[in-house]
């Protein structure tokens, strides 16, 4: 008999989900597991933690769904919370592994923890889960990926295909009198629960349920696509932007699943500019993770010529919307009490934080990282490095007005008003 540990850390699905369809394939008994890694958890020095209350809320909900998918499925979810390796070597020697099946992630904390697994000697196989196109899929080496993005997408349209979605596993064989254990309460990861506050442009909830949900709504309630690209700069409300970015970031949802749908639009609905615009955000992330997977520990680091900057007053006033500056505060006031931020304030406070009050850009994605339901390891701190001017596409003139683009994106005040009156 053959049993597969299925590891789950940020592909929180069951449709289109590349690990689980090969172990169900080649496994008699399946063991689908997730740990609330204490890693995850710890506190970092700038006194918060590393993964805050709005995010990991998300990510409970996420796991809480996964498990319901995969009952439904005829399986469940093995669900522990501490060190993963000592959470798998566990359930190693009470139901002996044949294998232990992943997504094969390109940052240095995954890898690290992946590594520790390894030291378990229970045979691993990676598998690419993440991305809208395969990493097998890349016209040039990873090592020539282009540094700019445009490049990157040019090559990838005329040279790459996006695979079809894989087919969900029509049943889950699990092993016999398993525990599969309790969610771990809030508390339990050292955070406090927080409530929706009225203001939020979105009520964010977990899981691949929800997800689908969503582009239910966006796509064929409201048909919303279609004009995607002149609101997407928007500030205020629920459907100036699609929000897909919290689902895709836990994987509740995937960027295939959500590319045949845009092509499903396109032709029953309409095919223009907005719906374009939306593969071409699905591009964005593609190109940071493979960025990140080219660079490895180095897509995390400062130039030397770049020392290192950091004011505690500067950071806290920026961190909690207290600069004065009337667009950075609102928006800092939005993802401090709803974890969330559009697109267009993300730019300007990054900016903000880094060009004009002269602080360490690795801050300000820590902040992010803690306080955003939508982190994505390689989004954030690829969008950090960019801004910053030293990342990809490195040029260090790159800077936000806050005033004229508050003129600009909040003409009428509305956004201000809400977050600071």
């Amino acid at each position: 008999m053959k049993r597969i540990l299925v590891w789950f850390r940020s592909d929180l699905r069951v449709r289109d989900h590349a690990v689980l369809a090969a172990a169900v394939a080649e496994a008699d008994e399946v063991i689908p597991f997730y740990c609330f890694d204490d890693h995850y958890y710890q506190q970092l020095p700038f006194g918060f933690s590393k993964t805050g209350a709005f995010r990991a809320q998300f990510i409970r909900e996420s796991v809480a769904d996964l498990r319901v998918q995969l009952q439904n499925l005829g399986g469940d979810l093995a669900i522990r919370k501490g060190a993963t390796p000592q959470a798998i070597k566990a359930i190693h020697e009470e139901f002996p592994l044949d294998a232990i099946y992943h997504a094969q992630e390109v940052t240095h904390e995954e890898r690290q923890i992946e590594e520790a697994v390894r030291g378990l000697e229970i045979p691993m196989q990676g598998f690419w889960n993440y991305s809208l196109y395969h990493l097998d899929e890349l016209p040039v080496e990873v090592s020539k990926i282009p540094r700019v993005f445009t490049p990157f997408r040019k090559k990838m349209e005329k040279y790459s295909h996006v695979r079809e979605e894989i087919p969900t596993p029509e049943e889950v064989e699990i092993p016999a009198d398993f525990s599969w254990q309790e969610l771990p309460k809030m508390e339990e990861l050292g955070l406090e629960t927080t409530d929706t506050d009225p203001r939020a442009v979105l009520d964010f909830k977990g899981g691949e349920t929800e997800a689908w949900q969503r582009l239910n709504h966006y796509f064929w309630d409201q048909k919303h696509l279609q004009e995607y690209k002149k609101t997407r700069n928007g500030l205020v409300g629920a459907d100036y932007s699609s929000k897909f970015s919290a689902w895709l970031s836990q994987g509740c949802i995937s960027p295939v699943s959500i590319y045949h749908q845009i092509k499903k639009f396109e032709r029953e609905v309409k095919k223009n500019s907005s719906t374009y615009w939306l593969y071409f955000e699905l591009m964005w992330r593609d190109f940071f993770r493979f960025t990140a997977l080219k660079q490895g520990e180095q897509f995390f680091k400062m130039p030397e010529n770049h020392a290192p900057r950091y004011s505690k007053k500067h950071f806290e006033k920026w961190r909690l919307g207290e600069t004065g500056q009337d667009f950075v505060d609102a928006n800092m006031r939005e993802i401090l009490h709803t974890g969330f931020m559009s697109n267009r304030g993300r730019q300007n406070v990054a900016s903000y934080l880094v060009k004009d009050l002269g602080q360490h850009w690795y801050t300000g994605a820590a902040w992010f990282e803690s306080q955003l339901i939508d982190y994505d390891v390689c989004s954030n701190y690829g969008n950090w490095t960019y801004v910053a001017g030293v990342g990809n596409d490195p040029r260090e003139n790159r800077w936000f007005n806050v005033e004229k683009q508050a003129e600009r994106y909040d003409e009428d005040g509305s956004f201000r008003k809400l977050w600071l009156d």
